[in-house]
């Protein structure tokens, strides 16, 4: 029910937001700038200027979750990314790196067999 884990996909906004923005003006934004459903199950991520705040999105079978985690020191790491894609999508690992702290440059990633289930 709350738990962000690897079966779903994680969704980045490309420029900052204002953090004071709540579920529904996060739901407008993904409305209006991506081809993208919000009601999806996908997980949507919004990052503020300086990078130490981040609001998850996720919308719940019923209902929008809304996570928000600020740092009190320090700010997260975010990927290299190219704005005229839109979204950008993040994989899991990458998402967990980004929140736990670790460096993405020092990072490589080994080949492996990877398939995506989808749940019924």
């Amino acid at each position: 029910m709350f738990g962000l884990n690897d079966n779903v996909r994680y969704f980045m906004c490309q420029h900052p937001v204002r953090m004071n923005k709540g579920i529904d003006a996060l739901f407008n934004l993904i409305k209006s700038e991506s081809p993208l459903s919000p009601m999806n199950g996908d997980i949507y991520i919004f990052f503020g200027q300086n990078r130490q705040n981040v609001k998850i999105l996720k919308w719940d079978t019923d209902g929008f979750l809304l996570y928000h985690k600020r740092l009190e020191r320090g700010s997260f790491e975010l990927p290299k990314i190219d704005p005229a894609t839109g979204y950008y999508e993040l994989s899991w690992e990458t998402f967990s790196f980004i929140m736990s702290g670790v460096s993405l440059e020092s990072v490589r990633f080994r080949k492996r067999y990877r398939t995506r289930f989808l749940s019924i």
